[in-house]
């Protein structure tokens, strides 16, 4: 138990100051005086291409890793680190004299088999009951493998684990002196790969596809795996030994007897040995407290002969039982565990209670002084360990198989709410203390987690805060992510946001660790929508910081993501060349022949320039401007196409007629506005042209007037000069004027001549009896029958004077 009452140092931060003297006076009883506030243990971290920061206060930070840094493979331990961390991976020793350690008994033959088939490189899986044995045989197995593989010998515990992932990080970190990085997966199986050890796993609890994926990435080590008969099987292709440990002969029972007692058994005692042996098949650990419950019946029955001179109860607890304690039924030899449990200390009754609570877990023995409240608490996991109710599991002890079962019945977890509750507040103590390392919190890390499960939302809210950044420091992720999910769901009942907030922040961390994008945005932004509407200005910076670090994630995995392989053309050159000819030839007169080619678009450019123009056009000069400039565009010019496009005739005329077409509408458009905003009170909505008249088209003979208007008009002044017929720009040659050519005085004479209406003219009808002024404005070409050639239908003479 860590009691050490130093003061913080200046770089770390004070974090959870109010709560920790009532947790802890909770924890160590009232008599105990109030400990310092536990501070804030900031840790920074290689993982993958990230660079994290553990902060226990505001949450944790994310950043991309700097350039040249990380990213090469950390040397191996040498012997005597491998020595000092095979020390490590055992359970603690306990306080007091060695209890002897059971004999291996009737072992031989597979511990020899074992040591053989690893030797040659080949993994085994080693299956057995609960209680068959399985932890002292791969001890003795790894003892004598020592020297076989240049990685040496490496202890793993599988309990708990489904996948293969969290095991791959704990083979590297006891192979590897990475203390502050944890690598992504590519690096990891670059890495493992080429570890060549001797690993044995005990309580293995996967099977399948999991423990293929275990076998396939550490291809240069051998495994010795030790697991149930329930445990799922490997796959057919993972050519895995199978070794299957059953029970012990009767005579090895009875010698297991003798060991454990101390003292050769009586013919009473050994026929109760061959009947439990027949009940239980034969299971050492059934044997180990048997053994048990005959030392206790010995101590009862005064059998010792240096106690006969001793006055009963006087260095004793209890006063002793003057009746005879007859041996145990054979169904309390079955299941022993009520019957040992009545006749440990109160101690051990306490601490029994405690691990009912947690689920079978026991607390470290440095614990259970301030949790049961009695200074020598600590020697009650020896004492139950002896008695063969408890059992090794990776570097803890944990109830054995049945046992929990047993209490249950008769009572022990009756108060487990409360035992789980003062537990979880005395390891949310704990786990904030400055003093206590990432690395002793993630070997309680079981305990932690089941009395979190079993505390109140309070309790379980406090004890996730305090131990999720403990967790991600020790690099141990799968119960990082745990504690994580546990505190926001209990945070979610409690009503505090805040903490909700910080766990979906920590858990958006921890996925985008993981590469899991679409759970670390959504995580994110559940943390940022929280912390906005607590005004969280730090955790808001915080979490969008990440959230970028999600979306630029995104948009490098888009951008190396392989394209859909589809066959595009060699070039659209080869596609025009290749497909317009064929349809010309079966359709030459047919206007949807002219859609495929794409080169004669551009014909429709003028329009642009009207359509872009900040201002519509004020006067009739800059409408035709825009319309008709009088520096052709390199856009109307003949587009430069293939010959077979060229010499196509029947093909250019729907494009000139289309263009035609577009620009009459453009100009007609543009006209109507102007006439409509025209300052001018007497001016029509029409414009131009006599009020009673249409507009005639070219080739309208009649009328000695100039071309396009009523007839009386005059010519225009001979120094005009008529439009060059071969103007690009216009549609039909002869019938457009300069557009910057002066303007007339308007004459509001009215025609006398009517309009000349011919089947082929589409012009505007003037319904208004007023005079209007006539101007030489160009005449609109021809929309709804256009010439088959575009060639104008009439001809113009150069000089309308002639004409008049």
């Amino acid at each position: 138990m860590d009691r050490t009452q130093g003061q913080a140092e200046p770089v770390e931060q004070t974090a959870a100051a109010s709560v920790a003297p009532a947790v802890a006076s909770a924890a160590a009883g009232p008599a105990a005086a109030p400990a310092p506030g536990p501070v804030a243990r900031i840790v920074t971290l290689t993982a993958g291409d990230f660079t994290l920061t553990v902060n226990p206060v505001d949450g944790s930070e994310i950043e991309p890793r700097r350039p040249g840094t990380g990213g090469t493979a950390p040397a191996k331990r040498d012997a005597a680190d491998r020595a000092a961390r095979d020390a490590a991976a055992r359970p603690p020793a306990l306080p007091g004299p060695a209890a002897p350690a059971p004999p291996l008994l009737a072992r031989e033959e597979e511990r020899e088999r074992l040591v053989r088939l690893l030797g040659r490189g080949r993994s085994v899986r080693l299956t057995g009951p609960a209680g068959s044995g399985r932890s002292a045989l791969l001890d003795a197995v790894g003892a004598d493998c020592t020297g076989l593989a240049p990685d040496g010998v490496v202890r793993l515990s599988g309990y708990g684990h489904q996948q293969a992932g969290e095991l791959l990080h704990a083979l590297y970190a006891a192979v590897y002196e990475a203390s502050a990085e944890r690598p992504e997966r590519t690096q990891l199986l670059a890495r493992v790969r080429d570890i060549g050890a001797i690993v044995l796993l005990d309580d293995l609890e996967m099977g399948g596809t999991a423990l293929d994926e275990l076998l396939r990435a550490t291809p240069e080590c051998a495994y010795l795996l030790a697991a149930t008969p329930d445990t799922r099987a490997p796959s057919d292709d993972s050519h895995l030994e199978e070794v299957f440990l059953g029970g012990l002969g009767r005579a090895d029972c009875v010698e297991l007897l003798e060991a454990g007692t101390g003292r050769p058994l009586t013919e009473e005692e050994n026929a109760w040995a061959g009947d439990l042996r027949f009940a239980s098949e034969g299971l050492p650990l059934r044997f180990v407290q048997a053994a048990a419950l005959l030392r206790q019946r010995d101590e009862r029955n005064q059998s010792s002969a240096e106690d006969d001179d001793d006055e009963p109860g006087v260095f004793e607890e209890r006063p002793r039982d003057a009746a005879f304690v007859a041996l145990p039924t054979l169904a309390e030899g079955a299941a022993p565990a009520e019957l040992l449990a009545s006749r440990v200390s109160e101690s051990a009754r306490a601490a029994l209670r405690i691990a009912c609570a947690l689920g079978g877990e026991m607390p470290h023995h440095a614990h259970l002084p301030a949790l049961v409240g009695d200074t020598h608490a600590d020697a009650a996991v020896a004492e139950l360990l002896g008695c063969g109710l408890l059992t090794p599991v990776g570097t803890r002890y944990r109830l054995a198989a049945g046992v929990v079962r047993q209490l249950e019945e008769a009572g022990f977890a009756d108060t487990a709410a409360e035992e789980a509750r003062t537990a979880a507040r005395h390891y949310a103590w704990w786990t904030g203390h400055a003093s206590v390392t990432p690395e002793r919190v993630a070997s309680e890390a079981d305990a932690v987690l089941a009395a979190l499960a079993g505390a109140d939302v309070v309790a379980a809210v406090l004890l996730a805060r305090t131990a999720a950044p403990a967790f991600a420091a020790s690099r141990h992720w799968e119960a990082w992510e745990r504690v994580l999910r546990s505190g926001a769901e209990a945070a979610r009942k409690a009503g505090e946001v805040a903490e909700q907030a910080y766990f979906h922040h920590e858990l958006g961390v921890h996925a985008l660790c993981e590469g899991r994008l679409d759970r670390a945005r959504a995580e994110l932004e559940a943390s940022i929508g929280l912390r906005g509407a607590l005004a969280d200005k730090r955790g808001t910076v915080a979490g969008r910081r990440a959230l970028a670090l999600v979306t630029d994630r995104e948009k490098a995995g888009v951008e190396v993501s392989p394209p859909l392989r589809l066959e595009p053309p060699a070039s659209a050159s080869e596609a025009v060349t290749t497909v317009v000819p064929a349809v010309s030839k079966s359709a030459p007169t047919t206007p949807m022949a002219a859609v495929a080619p794409v080169a004669p678009v551009p014909a429709v450019a003028p329009v642009v320039p009207v359509i872009g123009r900040a201002q519509a056009p004020t006067t009739l000069s800059e409408v035709f401007e825009e319309a008709f400039p009088l520096d052709p565009k390199p856009a109307v010019a003949a587009p430069v196409v293939p010959a077979p496009l060229r010499a196509a005739e029947p093909r250019r005329k729907p494009v000139l007629l289309a263009a035609a077409g577009a620009l009459t509408v453009v100009v007609l458009g543009t006209v109507v506005s102007l006439a409509m905003t025209g300052s001018d009170p007497e001016t029509p909505a029409g414009g131009v042209g006599p009020a009673s008249s249409s507009t005639p088209t070219a080739g309208t003979s009649g009328g000695a007037g100039v071309p396009g208007t009523g007839g009386n008009d005059p010519a225009p002044d001979p120094g005009t000069t008529a439009p060059d017929a071969s103007e690009p720009a216009s549609p039909e040659p002869g019938l457009s004027p300069d557009p910057n050519q002066s303007q007339r005085t308007p004459s509001r004479k009215p025609s006398s001549t009517p309009p000349s209406r011919t089947p082929s003219s589409t012009g505007p009808t003037g319904t208004s009896s007023n005079p209007e002024p006539t101007q030489s404005v160009p005449t609109t070409p021809p929309v709804s029958t256009p010439t088959p050639t575009p060639t104008p239908t009439s001809t113009t003479p150069a000089n309308p004077s002639a004409t008049a």
